[in-house]
């Protein structure tokens, strides 16, 4: 939790699992924070719900919950949310299998709390961060299997799982990877080296689920954060995103928003990443309905959208209060962010989703100025697991300059360096080009020489000859000998 909440305050926490929650749970829920004098709720990065309350708001609270049987945490996050892509159905993306329905037999399959966290998410969109949980299912193009990605707790250490996971057994297959890491800890938790395959032995020699070889590697789709905020049109529906840039909501909104979701006979409200709520299944002649709650609550929309594309940590005023000094710096010189996504870490340990990240270092003196690292992810891509790095020991004040300058290398590369090249024959000049890189034939992990391998300490521009031959994948610990040479251009997206 942030250093900001000192006092008499404390934080609740409710988990919606999958970022869904119904009408009227969550209007069962507002009208408990209500009567015990809450006025506002935040939403978190999990998809969460989130109440700061005092001493006597909390006593009160508790006595609401107990009596409406409400789920929490009191102050701690020893159950993390899980997170899906079901917000982004029909409206960022349409799967060729993953349904409504199967995620809720996911979710439903679920017959205890995880200490990990989960991530649910369809191979097809980018709404909805892939490897932010220690245990992250992607869907394959193989109906109702999924790619398993693991990253071990407290590290940055990732396990390709060698087995496409059938849609039933995820839930009793992350109950027993779990136990098995939490019990086993000198092998899986916060160490510097681990041994992947021990654990999937060790799975494997437990029970045996229905599995299937992948015939592919995983494919993941180029970044772009959808615009998620007003009112949209699909089908011949409606839906409605809506932001709020202090990344809190008023009780009072929202019970509003409650009550109109169950005259409309809108059975379900969205949480996202984004702290954003997304309503769905609008009908048009309800659409005037909307427009009254959003005026009687003076709620606008339609933020611009390089302030939409921002990770911020939970209850974090001061990553608050950055993001929006430098989103008024951005304003100033009406700088292009398309396709990027800016993440602020504060605590050193978040994980959070973006292509950029500014890095509040820690201070030694206590009264040192503030000083920051600015990294970036592999090819600009947020779900990328590495990082490079692009400044370090940046001030406060010379923050915004320096991402100003990432932003303009970054649509360099977009185009080849040359601004006036058109993207016809920018793709043309590509398609001539060759690049090799080699990737492990056993979890298809890449390694570019481009960028090394900082978890071997291999530097920046390393040929793979001049790898030393004891060598061995980030990812699955395989020997150097079983890298293969590929054409980089023939992956459509890697990470390691």
């Amino acid at each position: 939790m942030t250093e900001e909440l000192i006092g008499t305050q404390h934080i609740i926490k409710i988990n919606l699992p999958g970022g869904i929650v119904a009408a009227g749970d969550l209007l069962g829920i507002l009208n408990s924070a209500e009567k015990a004098g809450v006025e506002t709720v935040s939403l978190g990065n999990r998809q969460q719900l989130y109440l700061l309350v005092n001493d006597q708001q909390l006593e009160d609270l508790e006595h609401e919950f107990l009596i409406a049987d409400v789920e929490y945490e009191l102050d701690s996050d020893l159950w993390p949310n899980i997170i899906s892509s079901y917000v982004s159905e029909d409206i960022f993306s349409v799967s060729n299998w993953l349904r409504e329905g199967v995620y809720k037999d996911i979710l439903d399959g679920f017959d205890f709390k995880p200490k990990l966290k989960i991530n649910l998410a369809d191979n097809n969109q980018t709404f909805i961060p892939f490897f932010t949980g220690n245990l992250n299912f992607i869907a394959s193009r193989i109906s109702n299997f999924w790619h398993l990605h693991i990253r071990f707790p407290k590290t940055n250490i990732f396990y390709a799982w060698p087995s496409l996971i059938y849609t039933e057994d995820i839930a009793e297959l992350s109950k027993l990877i779990e136990q098995d890491i939490f019990t086993s800890k000198d092998l899986f938790y916060d160490k510097e080296q681990i041994e992947g395959n021990v654990l999937f032995k060790k799975i494997s020699a437990l029970k045996r689920f229905i599995t299937q070889t992948p015939d592919e590697a995983l494919s993941l789709p180029d970044f772009q954060l959808p615009y998620y905020e007003g009112f949209n049109k699909y089908g011949n529906k409606y839906w409605l995103g809506i932001y709020n840039r202090n990344e809190q909501y008023t009780v009072k909104f929202l019970k509003d928003i409650c009550s109109t979701c169950l005259q409309t006979r809108v059975g379900q409200i969205y949480t996202t990443p984004w702290k954003s709520l997304i309503i769905k299944d609008i009908n048009p002649e309800d659409r005037k309905s909307w427009n009254w709650i959003l005026a009687k609550n003076r709620v606008n929309v339609r933020h611009a959208s390089n302030e939409l594309n921002w990770q911020l940590e939970d209850l974090c005023e001061y990553g608050l209060k950055l993001k929006q000094h430098l989103v008024r710096q951005f304003d100033l010189v009406d700088l292009r962010t398309f396709k990027l996504s800016f993440a602020i870490k504060v605590n050193p340990k978040t994980g959070l989703f973006g292509s950029v990240i500014i890095k509040k270092q820690e201070r030694v003196e206590i009264d040192q100025q503030d000083k920051f690292d600015i990294l970036y992810t592999r090819d600009f891509n947020p779900n990328s697991k590495d990082f490079v790095i692009y400044e370090q020991n940046v001030n406060y004040e010379g923050l915004s300059a320096s991402l100003i300058g990432l932003c303009d290398y970054f649509y360099d590369l977009q185009t080849d360096g040359d601004l006036f090249t058109t993207p016809e024959h920018v793709e043309a000049e590509k398609e001539e080009q060759v690049t090799y890189v080699h990737q492990c034939k056993n979890c298809f992990t890449v390694y570019d020489s481009i960028y090394g391998d900082a978890i071997n300490n291999i530097s920046p521009a390393t040929t793979f000859d001049l790898l030393p031959e004891t060598y061995c994948c980030p990812t699955c610990d395989s020997s150097k000998s079983d890298f293969i040479e590929v054409d980089k251009n023939t992956l459509a997206h890697y990470s390691t």
